[in-house]
């Protein structure tokens, strides 16, 4: 038994001797360990965070030493005890009269090893409460602080709204999700602004270190005596709270918001936390800074603020939801105005006439009607965003986006569009569109998707990307096709009934007015837009042939397919207004293709361009040579005056202006289509559920040709007049026996004579031809 007692002290005093032994490494290298990436980064790290640092390191270092002279006493007790026990052994041995004796010795001894055990005890303790101390906490405490957000966080805050702009740089929208970030400079924001937020908010805020002490001890004392968590936060530590922590009141919150306001004012500068501070602070609503402010509540930037409007804004973030003027009792906010301004003429910074005008000035206030100018096409760029560079960037990214609008052409089409449609209800008309594209740059101008976005009556639906039947505006390609294999404007065709089997089915065209013309020219064909020489020329060329040239000139969605019959070159497919633009872009571009585009330019948060302009794809459709005939025709007045007289809407005085109508069946869709070397506009009228417009609608006269006619002009208005210059591929051929008539051939394609028409056996031949 006695055996067994001495091993149990032995084991206890192992493992005393060896616990403080290893105690002593493992601390120091778990310390260390967990400090050595922070030395690493030790550059990164502001100079309060040295301070903390250090001091743990030290701690470490004091742990470490204590409990190395623990390890070392219990050494010094252990040999002791080795040493008493060496001497009990030799008494045991010498003699067995002296039994006696020795048990008392022995006893003696363990009673003093007993004593020395409590005393390890307490020793061992002891260890533990300074490893407590000195390890346990500052570890805790320093994991704690890396689990708070850097301060650096503040200068890069990512959700901004994104800009859409005009060409001039005008707002027209801005995208953002819950909260709308518009950062100003410290420098563009008036000292109004300025005194009143520090008057209101934090007086003190350029003599503190980031907290005042007096308001943390009233703070503290309504959290503990009067069971509530209260303020008293300074600029800065609102700035912590509002950006670093999440909105919870408890007193953990608190003195995180204590530390980091602290240690955020060894990394910035006092103007540079006032200027963080009035861009992400909550005005109210989705308005979040200043500039967001100003714009939401007085429709004016920052830096045009009276004193009125700013002590007004600086009495909002307090609670903005109560203080808001649109909260259904302004005199709550006036009342905040007020102490604002009581509080700016008790620190010197107004006198007290001034804080009396402003109180009594009269604020205008923005109307909260959703801030969207162009709104048709500010839903098509933003679509067209989402796809470029997905709608998290888009949404928070901050992006600028310049586009190529011009905010003045678009709100004349939009007044010309709504009056138009206005004027012509007597047809059966309610509703409207346009497209407006810059010849050179692909650039979309002008975007009117109907008469009125905002009305409940399907003002929101986009005529210009909507689908519909293009009627005959679709014939150039047809013509141009035709100008590709051969034929000239002086190429005769038979305007006369005729009927053509199709899959089991017949079809026969009719011309617009009903009526049949006989032997036309192609010039006259086109430039009066006669349906049935446009059905033979396409029966003769290929349908296939026709819809990949119109592919190429800018209707994207044409495939050919089965579906794809003889009215296709009547407008039987279904296009989108802007695409059928784009086409007449080509021709008045020579034949060149370059995609319709909306931007000039994009712009990261940081001011960094990210669009790409070589996305912009550009390619040669037709020659320039082909493009210039049809545009010969087109603005040849003189040849269209048979079915549109020479007073008609398609005649710009002074100008020379390439026109096209068009007009489906049962007179559902009515467009018309103009350039001139510069501009193209393209114009459509109907109903949006294809309710047939009145049958005294004239293509040419009413419906869309006086709306085009119209906002061609306010285009061309200062301007001199711009012609189609001929390329060197094509020739002028006079003759003078047909009347002085001239005519524009492709180099070595000229006629001889323009003057005879196809005899009787020819007509007929080719009406034989024409039923196959």
């Amino acid at each position: 038994m006695g055996k067994n007692k001495d091993k149990r002290q032995n084991i206890l005093r192992d493992f005393i001797v060896n616990f403080f032994a290893k105690s002593a490494g493992l601390v120091s290298f778990l310390g260390y360990s967990a400090l050595y990436p922070f030395e690493v980064l030790r550059n990164k790290f502001s100079s309060i965070f040295y301070i903390i640092l250090n001091s743990v390191k030290a701690l470490i270092k004091i742990c470490v030493e204590v409990t190395r002279r623990i390890y070392n006493f219990s050494k010094r007790i252990a040999e002791k005890y080795r040493s008493r026990r060496k001497l009990i052994e030799v008494h045991k041995v010498s003699t067995k009269k002296k039994k006696r004796k020795f048990t008392s010795i022995a006893q003696l001894g363990l009673k003093k090893v007993r004593v020395l055990l409590k005393k390890r005890q307490i020793h061992f303790v002891t260890g533990i409460i300074f490893s407590f101390i000195f390890v346990y906490i500052p570890l805790s405490a320093y994991s704690w602080y890396r689990n708070l957000p850097q301060p650096i966080l503040l200068s890069q805050i990512t959700n901004r709204s994104t800009k859409i702009l005009d060409r001039k740089g005008r707002l027209l929208y801005e995208i953002y999700v819950d909260r709308k970030y518009d950062p100003v400079l410290l420098t563009d924001i008036p000292k109004n602004v300025i005194d009143s937020t520090l008057a209101i908010e934090d007086s003190e805020f350029y003599t503190h270190k980031g907290v005042r002490p007096l308001s943390i001890i009233r703070a503290a004392k309504a959290t503990f005596f009067d069971s509530s968590v209260q303020g008293g936060s300074t600029i800065t530590q609102q700035l912590v709270k509002n950006v670093l922590l999440s909105p919870e009141r408890t007193v953990s919150r608190k003195v995180k918001e204590i530390f980091l306001a602290l240690l955020v004012e060894t990394q910035y500068s006092k103007n540079e936390i006032l200027e963080l501070y009035l861009n992400n602070i909550a005005y109210g609503g989705t308005s979040w800074g200043i500039q967001s402010a100003s714009k939401k509540y007085f429709d004016k930037d920052v830096r045009d603020l009276n004193l009125a409007e700013a002590s007004f804004l600086a009495g909002l973030p307090s609670s903005p939801s109560v203080n808001s003027p649109f909260s259904g009792n302004l005199e709550i906010s006036k009342q905040r105005q007020r102490l604002v301004l009581d509080r700016m003429v008790k620190l010197g910074y107004i006198t007290r006439l001034d804080a009396d005008e402003a109180s009594n000035a009269e604020l205008t206030f923005a109307s909260q009607k959703s801030y969207i100018r162009a709104p048709h096409f500010v839903n098509y760029v933003k679509t067209q965003l989402y796809e470029k560079y997905g709608q998290h960037l888009v949404d928070f990214g901050g992006l600028t986006v310049t586009t190529t609008l011009d905010l003045d052409v678009q709100e004349k089409a939009q007044e010309i569009v709504t009056n138009g449609v206005k004027e012509s209800a007597d047809l059966n008309i309610s509703n409207g569109a346009s497209a407006i594209i810059d010849v050179r740059s692909g650039g979309i101008l002008g975007y009117v998707g109907s008469v009125d976005y905002f009305s409940e009556n399907g003002g929101a639906f986009d005529v210009v990307t909507a689908s519909r039947q293009a009627g005959s505006a679709a014939k150039p390609i047809t013509y141009a096709l035709a100008f590709e294999k051969g034929l000239t404007p002086a190429s005769f065709i038979d305007d006369s009934p005729i009927t053509f089997q199709s899959y089991g089915q017949t079809y026969t065209p009719v011309n617009y007015d009903g009526k049949f013309h006989g032997v036309v020219s192609l010039r006259q064909a086109l430039a009066n837009s006669y349906n049935i020489p446009a059905v033979k020329l396409v029966k003769n060329l290929g349908v296939e042939n026709m819809v990949a040239l119109a592919n190429k000139m800018g209707l994207k969605n044409w495939k050919f397919d089965s579906s794809y019959g003889l009215s296709v070159t009547l407008g039987g497919k279904e296009v989108r207004l802007l695409d059928l633009t784009n086409v007449y872009a080509t021709l008045a571009r020579s034949g060149v293709y370059r995609d319709v585009t909306s931007f000039i330019s994009i712009k990261d948060a940081n001011g960094f361009e990210i669009y790409n302009k070589n996305d912009q794809k550009e390619e040669r459709a037709i020659s320039d040579g082909i493009s210039y005939l049809v545009t010969n025709i087109l603005s040849d007045n003189y040849a269209r005056s048979g079915a549109f007289g020479f007073n008609n809407s398609l005649n710009i005085p002074k100008h020379t202006v390439a026109v096209k109508t068009g007009t489906t069946d049962a007179k559902r869709d009515n467009y018309t289509f103009g350039y001139t070397p510069s501009y193209v506009v393209g114009v459509w009228v109907g109903n949006n559920d294809n309710t047939p417009m009145n049958p005294q609608l004239a293509s040419g006269l009413s419906g869309a040709a006086p709306i085009w006619n119209k906002i061609m002009l306010s285009l061309l208005n200062g301007f001199e007049n711009e012609t189609f210059l001929p390329p060197p591929s094509v020739v002028f051929r006079n003759y003078p026996e047909c009347k002085n008539r001239s005519e524009v051939f492709i180099r070595g394609t000229e006629l001889k004579s323009i003057c005879s028409v196809p005899n009787d056996k020819s007509k007929e031949k080719n009406k034989k031809n024409d039923r196959r």
